[in-house]
């Protein structure tokens, strides 16, 4: 539903330069003139709208790869042979494809640019999607899985830079947009896909491919920004728009409110110098980040599955998932701006946190009894990725931080979240149900609440480096 290093920052994707150069002779502001020399206020309001198009349609197409295929794992496993614990692999590719490729997206983006970097990625996520399904083996569904895999890793990774470059004084709102349409976008793969493979002859190929099509559509906004390498987002934007980013009070969705009034301003570290793994709270964030995953990567994969296995039908174990995951719709929404006005984002935490303990426990005593109130619960509980991804923005203070928080975090914590997946399979395997695996699930979400609590304190990256030194 996202590390960048060096001198290049003060040029590309990471740099928040703040011109201070005089109007320019037609009146408007030497930050107006966006890239390609259209000045105009129409020309750029066009830009930004056509960006949030993009960054919409972006997110719509980072998880329907993993849920379209948790709706037909059953399928999946039978037409290519697989044991469970090779579904577990299967369903652990996701957070490796994500550490792995998720790193190297910052310094794609300082060469190509970011907008090419995102188009990039969205036509990887429709060729893989493509090709998978009738690759004819598991080794090849794999690779295919992996190609559409990495193109999600890299946008995952941009996307709050993006938000933080063109949007510095609407983080809270614009992150809850991207969490919304990601989480729609994850629903509507996990309701659709079933349905749609019946309708397409009952072949689980078909209804593993359609995703691609919504892939090829998300390359089209992006490919006006392909060619913008040179110029900073922060020269893009208007004066009257960087003087909101220099807010330090409380509410709204200002960057600088992670100083919340409280504290007076340390010198912060260099952006080109940070060393972000000095920062406690870049690590904490990253385990909430990795354990967080952890349960939704369980959840996208294998939920559907505990419903069937309690005997409900297909169909309806479809809609639950996508039931779980649309509750991320509205609270994706609601959560980055509810986010941004508090000077701690633990009392979220815990709320998120207790939500997947009794969503869990009710899977366990009684999975189809109660399988809609633990749908709700547990998609609640997965509503904290939009709050990771919004104290990625809150934690830095400035682009550059972001984008370094952002990959260390993202990275690392998918990092920390491949086990799980896999280590449910095996457990589910040998153990014979739910049972373990279930335990397992509620167990993780204890540090996921203390990681996230002390992620959530109200201190920056660049502070806790200064003092580090």
């Amino acid at each position: 539903m996202m590390g960048l290093m060096a001198g290049e920052e003060s040029r590309t994707v990471t740099s928040t330069t703040v011109c201070t150069a005089a109007p320019a002779s037609d009146g408007t502001e030497p930050g107006d003139r966006t890239a390609g020399g259209a000045g105009r206020p129409d020309a750029r309001a066009w830009t930004m709208r056509l960006l949030v198009v993009g960054i919409v349609v972006a997110a719509l197409n980072l998880r329907p790869a993993i849920t379209s295929l948790g709706a037909l794992l059953e399928e999946v496993r039978t037409g290519l042979g697989m044991s469970g614990t090779t579904a577990g692999l299967l369903t652990s590719v996701p957070p490796l494809c994500f550490a792995v490729f998720g790193v190297t997206a910052p310094r794609l983006a300082r060469r190509l640019g970011p907008g090419a970097v995102v188009c990039a990625g969205m036509a990887a996520i429709g060729t893989g999607l493509l090709i998978r399904p009738f690759t004819g083996s598991t080794a090849g569904f794999l690779a295919a899985s992996a190609l559409a895999l990495m193109g999600i890793a890299v946008s995952n990774v941009l996307m709050p830079v993006i938000v933080k470059q063109w949007f510095p004084d609407r983080v809270g709102s614009m992150t809850g947009l991207y969490s919304m349409a990601l989480a729609l976008g994850t629903a509507l793969a996990a309701a659709v896909t079933v349905p749609a493979a019946e309708a397409l002859g009952g072949d689980w190929e078909s209804g593993l491919a359609l995703w691609a099509a919504l892939a090829a559509a998300a390359v089209l906004p992006w490919l006006p920004f392909v060619g913008e390498r040179g110029r900073a987002p922060a020269e893009r934007t208007p004066a009257r728009e960087r003087r909101g980013t220099e807010r330090h009070t409380r509410g709204g969705d200002a960057p600088g409110q992670q100083v919340f009034g409280q504290h007076p301003p340390r010198e912060q570290e260099p952006a080109s110098e940070l060393r972000i793994t000095r920062s406690r709270t870049a690590w904490a964030l990253a385990v909430f980040f990795g354990l967080q995953a952890t349960a939704a990567y369980i959840t996208m994969g294998w939920m559907a599955q505990i419903f069937r296995d309690a005997g409900v039908g297909a169909g309806t174990a479809g809609l639950l998932l996508a039931l779980t995951m649309v509750m991320g719709v509205p609270l994706a929404f609601v959560i980055p701006r509810v986010a941004t006005r508090l000077p701690r984002q633990g009392p979220i935490v815990v709320v998120l946190g207790a939500s997947g303990l009794i969503g869990y426990a009710g899977l366990y005593f009684a999975p189809a009894a109660g399988a809609l109130a633990w749908a709700l619960l547990l998609g609640i509980a997965n509503c904290a990725f939009p709050l990771a991804l919004t104290m990625v923005g809150m934690r830095a203070g400035s682009a550059a931080g972001v984008a370094k928080l952002s990959a260390f975090a993202q990275s690392t914590g998918y990092l920390i979240s491949i086990p799980g997946p896999l280590l449910v399979g095996v457990l589910y395997q040998h153990s014979g149900g739910w049972g373990l695996p279930l335990a397992l699930m509620a167990a993780l979400l204890v540090p996921q609440m203390i990681a996230g609590v002390l992620a959530g304190r109200a201190r920056t990256v660049e502070d806790e480096a200064a003092a580090a030194r």
